[in-house]
């Protein structure tokens, strides 16, 4: 696979950019195994590189799209839940909420980006929350991949890592509610 995508030259990343944009877009695509196999064929940081890229240029285009063809629809909207979620709020608070949906792998990043372009956020805020909140998981999977391809078993300490970056939130709140 390697020897293959070598071939490619400058159009291997530039696919595996645009892949992991189509997956970021297209809502039922993975994006975490395009991570996986991007370490396994560049490498944890070469792989991180282009994945983090690919994630942010989707985030961008939902964001974008929804912006563009959702914001005003929203606040014309007679809704009651589109209205609380377009409703003028703190720049640092939504920013927040970005950062931190995009630490917790279960919650659909796709999602996330559509929302927040019908949030009062500003693009460059948001931008911002995504870069830092899609570092961690993506050089993660691709160390991952990484450590896959080259045979050994160093790389299971990333999934240690991968998990408790998940139960984290979890965790937390359980002892916030009990303390």
């Amino acid at each position: 696979m390697r020897s293959t995508v070598a071939g490619l030259g400058m159009a291997g990343p530039l696919a595996l950019i645009g892949l992991m944009v189509l997956a970021i877009v297209a809502s039922p695509i993975p994006s975490g195994p395009i991570a996986v196999a991007a370490g396994a064929i560049y490498g944890a940081l070469w792989g991180g590189i282009f994945v983090v890229t690919g994630a942010l240029l989707g985030a961008f285009a939902a964001f974008g799209a929804a912006r563009y063809l959702g914001l005003n629809a929203v606040r014309r909207s007679t809704n009651p839940v589109l209205k609380y979620i377009a409703a003028p709020r703190s720049q640092s608070s939504l920013m927040l909420i970005v950062f931190g949906s995009r630490l917790v792998p279960f919650i659909s990043f796709d999602a996330v980006s559509y929302v927040a372009g019908i949030t009062c956020l500003s693009f460059g805020r948001f931008a911002v929350a995504t870069l830092l909140g899609v570092m961690p998981i993506c050089f993660a999977l691709t160390a991952l991949g990484a450590g896959m391809a080259a045979g050994g078993t160093d790389w299971m300490w990333i999934v240690v890592l991968a998990g408790a970056i998940t139960v984290l939130p979890g965790v937390g709140k359980w002892i916030w509610d009990r303390a």
